[in-house]
């Protein structure tokens, strides 16, 4: 938020026209490709005075009776206490939750989704007919693609391959289009986030990037709003405020809102490892490249995060931050989605100390519809190893490793063959999936299967003599070649196909190469043909 410098001395009118044009916010990925991690422009601080903002500030309020459409149901989500994990966990003080999934939409991005169209709309960036654009992580393109669906826009929503399924589902059901990106992708790349919503902005007239990573719009929708509820909801007696930290809008917003009106405060921000936003700088030394945890974390800082207002910074990690989600929907019967977990876990250790009496508040961002078939599954769980898998049936064959399997010959591909190439290996050899290899050093890079080529050809996405590198998968059911069958088995129950890999090398040079595909025949075969005495002998 942006205190407006000393006026010059210009005529009355002037100076309106001035101060309108600054209340104007234009993404830079509207005019040229920028990172959205570009420096901020806002002046706000503790002692700016709050009458001179140049933004429009809203009062919170309570619900009507009646609400006109959907979209006045979005805030005054409810304030919950937990009553069983923090006391299991020895935290003496009281922890309550904020339970944003109880939008409508499903998420707290909700809130800033409906506000930057009401600001674009007001400003006159946005008019009828015009298209919205906006890279997210799925729950901000469900919020934005809400109201494009209630006030009629079309809607465009740029999303990693990472990104669950289910809120492709939800953003397909409201109307919007998806645009996949490579999960390895760079943000800045051509073919990352925002270079493809970049290049989508100079093809398509009269769209427009909302872009939640500078939108002041983010953070003033939590600093008018949601900071308010929670301060309303406590009667004022807040004592440590944990949030997890994706855009940074939320704890930005809420964080400065309470440093004002509760300065007692304690602001906390969870950041998964891997992610390089927390500071000191030295918490974010990890060898993680890659974490499951959706919606918080980034591998950039983004303009709208005030890092200021944040008193301490927690790391999570995965697999404490799945398992609690899990205990949260079972223990609290909360059906909260998987940042909740990480928030709750940098909850955990932030609060350890804190005497009876005190009161901490834990935003939980968005709910367990996004994750169906994600952590909420234990095949899913089990094929990462967050969770044991289980031989119930005592079946002879559960501890053998995988790479006891009689697989057929791998066939391999490279990104730059064309599809029609990949039909006729798939038909020569009778195979629905292969991997995709890097030339260089064979690491395996994703999976090109027969669903998705011909989905793509069908659907007019890809020619035959184009290459495959657009149709390759890079999130697919995978396991180590040591890995024992028991898993393989469970992952199989879900997906159709698993593929071995084999580790070279360690740390920042580990390559991971391919080197067998199991399916539901070859597993099947191997566990009726029992050899005598039950043991297999290794290869």
């Amino acid at each position: 938020m942006e205190t407006p410098s000393q006026p010059e001395t210009l005529p009355a009118d002037q100076q309106a026209k001035k101060m309108k044009a600054s209340l104007q916010h234009w993404s830079p990925l509207n005019d040229g490709f920028a990172m959205p991690d570009h420096k901020p422009k806002c002046k706000w601080h503790m002692s700016a005075d709050r009458n001179a903002t140049p933004h429009h500030t809203e009062d919170w309020k309570k619900y009507t009776k009646v609400l006109s459409n959907a979209l006045d149901a979005i805030g005054n989500t409810p304030m919950i206490k937990l009553n069983k994990i923090p006391q299991a966990e020895g935290l003496e003080c009281d922890v309550f939750v904020k339970c944003e999934f109880f939008n409508p939409g499903g998420s707290v991005k909700d809130r800033i989704g409906y506000r930057m169209v009401l600001e674009a709309e007001k400003q006159g960036v946005l008019k009828p007919g015009y298209t919205l654009i906006e890279p997210s992580s799925g729950n901000t393109g469900i919020g934005i693609a809400l109201a494009a669906a209630v006030k009629g826009y079309r809607c465009i929503i740029v999303m990693s391959e990472k990104m669950s399924n289910e809120k492709v589902a939800v953003l397909q059901a409201l109307g919007a289009e998806i645009v996949r990106t490579p999960v390895d992708a760079a943000s800045d790349a051509p073919d990352g986030l925002f270079g493809v919503s970049y290049r989508l902005r100079k093809e398509i007239t009269n769209s427009v990037i909302l872009d939640q990573y500078s939108n002041p719009g983010n953070p003033l929708a939590h600093y008018d709003n949601t900071a308010e509820e929670i301060f309303h909801q406590c009667d004022g007696k807040i004592d440590m405020m944990v949030i997890g930290a994706g855009t940074g809008g939320t704890v930005t917003g809420i964080g400065r809102k309470l440093k004002e009106i509760s300065p007692q405060t304690t602001i906390v921000a969870a950041d998964p490892y891997g992610s390089v936003m927390a500071q000191p700088e030295c918490l974010n030394k990890t060898d993680v490249t890659f974490y499951e945890v959706e919606g918080i974390g980034y591998d950039f800082i983004p303009t709208v995060l005030d890092r200021g207002v944040i008193d301490k910074w927690v790391k999570t990690e995965d697999k404490e931050a799945l398992i609690l989600a899990r205990r949260l929907i079972r223990e609290e019967g909360l059906l909260v989605g998987s940042s909740c977990g990480a928030a709750l876990a940098a909850t955990l250790k932030a609060a350890k100390d804190l005497p009876a009496g005190k009161r901490v508040v834990v935003l939980f961002a968005d709910g367990i519809r996004n994750y169906l078939t994600k952590f909420v599954s234990d095949q899913w769980m089990e094929a990462r190893l967050f969770k044991p898998a289980v031989n119930t049936h005592n079946h002879w064959w559960w501890d053998v490793p995988a790479y006891c399997l009689e697989l057929q010959t791998l066939q391999t591909a490279t990104p730059s063959m064309t599809c029609d190439r990949i039909m006729n290996i798939m038909k020569k050899f009778g195979v629905d999936q292969i991997p995709v290899v890097d030339c260089n050093n064979g690491g395996v890079i994703g999976v090109v299967t027969l669903q998705n080529l011909t989905s793509a050809l069908i659907e007019s996405r890809i020619k035959p003599n184009e290459s495959i590198e657009k149709l390759i998968s890079r999130i697919y059911p995978k396991v180590y070649k040591t890995t024992n069958l028991g898993v393989v088995a469970r992952i199989l129950e879900k997906e159709s196909y698993c593929l071995l890999l084999e580790s070279h090398g360690s740390g920042a040079t580990q390559v991971d190469k391919p080197v067998g595909i199991a399916t539901h025949i070859d597993l099947l075969q191997f566990i009726t043909n029992k050899p005598e005495g039950g043991s297999v002998a290794a290869k």
